[in-house]
């Protein structure tokens, strides 16, 4: 695929193809109080399957969400039917929100072939495009993790990059948490942003219908932040959900150098690293 994004006409023709699966992403933050197992049994497109964003993560881990080790991801990626020679298409239904996390954590485990539904469940509903209350049972699929350690940065060598800065960091958080005027929702978490970073909040990027804004937008956006494209970059955002919307936008505005801080903010802020505000 030349895009990471694919619209809704090009999945609606495709969607019966033997090569392509389609999984649900959603995920809400804690305090909507949302079900998105229950919201994707009472409808979802036509043989989806739900990607289980915090289910697939690292038990063992204190912090939210952090990518599971190959060997759980690949079990559950096989119980899934996600697998090897696969096209996977990912959606959410909020539109354009937590989709890219789970792009990301596909590429990470090595799998290339995954693109994200533009605009989600709500423009598909929209479209009068069929949807299903059955859970799908899929077969499965075997599935090869291979460790994409290009796109996913840690702590230790965020830490690095202070003092080396060889890549740009740009933060998906909004401004009030990014100077600190607002505090964190985490207990035990400080307020502000990693040194040197750039805001490019994730609200930004996307339209009122939930589909993400076009290149030139997108292009000019990021310009009018001082993020060069050619230049490495890595995303960030409070616990790694928002930040893979950044990483997408980048790549769909000709970025090609695109990282991850799977700890992001929820462990920065929690750490002895040092920390601007304002």
């Amino acid at each position: 695929m030349s895009s990471p994004l694919v619209s809704t006409e090009w999945l609606a023709s495709r969607i019966n193809a033997p090569d392509v699966r389609v999984a649900d992403a959603s995920w809400y933050l804690p305090h909507l109080n949302r079900d998105p197992r229950a919201e994707y049994a009472a409808e979802h497109l036509p043989r989806a399957v739900f990607f289980d964003i915090d289910e697939l993560s690292d038990e063992t881990s204190d912090l939210p969400h952090m990518l599971a080790p190959a060997t759980k991801f690949a079990s559950r990626m096989r119980k899934l039917g996600l697998g090897d020679g696969n096209l996977i298409v990912v959606y959410d239904s909020a539109g354009i929100y937590s989709s890219p996390r789970a792009w990301w954590m596909l590429r990470a485990m090595g799998h290339k072939d995954v693109v994200v539904l533009d605009g989600g469940l709500p423009k598909w509903r929209a479209e009068g495009r069929p949807l299903e209350d059955v859970s799908a049972l899929p077969f499965p699929k075997h599935f090869t993790p291979r460790a994409d350690h290009a796109i996913v940065r840690d702590i230790a060598q965020m830490k690095e990059n202070l003092t080396r800065k060889t890549a740009q960091v740009v933060d998906a958080r909004g401004i009030p948490r990014f100077r600190a005027i607002e505090p964190e929702p985490r207990a035990g978490v400080r307020g502000g942003h990693i040194p040197g970073s750039l805001n490019v909040p994730y609200t930004d990027l996307t339209n009122a219908d939930g589909t993400l804004k076009s290149v030139e937008a997108l292009r000019a956006l990021f310009a009018g932040q001082k993020v060069e494209l050619d230049k490495p970059v890595v995303t960030t955002c409070g616990s790694g959900i928002t930040a893979a919307i950044v990483m997408l936008a980048l790549e769909v505005a000709g970025a090609r150098d695109v990282a991850l801080y799977d700890g992001s903010w929820a462990e920065w802020g929690a750490s002895d690293a040092p920390v601007e505000t304002g």
